[in-house]
């Protein structure tokens, strides 16, 4: 799906796309991701079924704090989804808190809906332990270490190695609007022979 719309957007001649190569994403970049969208998600749901939600846990009235988690939630999931995913995990945490706390006041025992808020309960501390997963681990995929530099020994412009790159672009067409640079090249390699040679001839 991904390589038919990239061909789509290519001039007639470029080569086609057929397979990518591993991707660089390590398990904690998937999770965040995920955990990203989720967000994204929930906040949605907050911010549209704000109602719904606090009648299924006994909280009316407090419509308009599950709408600003829900803007929480969305800002959350975009920073997640960035490059600087580890703030958007770490911010997670500690709305995870709020969450928690919020749900913390609807078990009261006067309360008929707090079944449902201890099953709420067991969900937001279910997502907590894999948010701190998550931030734990892109933190220290994409952590620096101070004084030591980077090293990409493990990296190759061959992911499959070279042997599987010779001849892959076999059934590479040269564009047309590329075919008469070599005559051009060539023609502009000899001028400044050919200027030499007239200076040097006797007059």
């Amino acid at each position: 799906m991904t390589y038919s719309i990239s061909n789509i957007a290519r001039s007639k001649g470029d080569p086609k796309v057929l397979h990518s190569g591993p991707s660089s994403l390590g398990a904690a970049d998937r999770l965040a991701r995920a955990l990203g969208w989720y967000s994204i998600g929930l906040g949605l749901a907050e911010l549209f079924a704000a109602k719904r939600i606090t009648r299924a846990l006994g909280m009316e009235g407090k419509e308009a704090l599950v709408r600003a988690y829900g803007v929480r939630e969305l800002g959350h999931g975009i920073v997640s989804l960035s490059p600087d995913k580890h703030l958007g995990l770490w911010s997670r945490v500690a709305g995870d808190g709020l969450d928690i706390a919020t749900l913390m006041t609807a078990m009261r025992h006067d309360n008929p809906k707090r079944d449902n808020v201890g099953i709420a309960l067991a969900a937001v501390l279910g997502v907590t332990l894999l948010d701190i997963i998550g931030a734990q681990g892109v933190t220290a995929r994409h952590s620096r270490p101070r004084g030591r530099p980077r090293s990409y020994r493990d990296r190759t412009g061959f992911p499959q190695g070279v042997q599987a790159a010779r001849g892959a672009a076999r059934d590479f067409k040269v564009p047309p609007d590329m075919r008469a640079a070599p005559a051009l090249a060539a023609v502009s390699d000899r001028a400044p022979q050919e200027k030499a040679q007239e200076k040097a001839r006797p007059h």
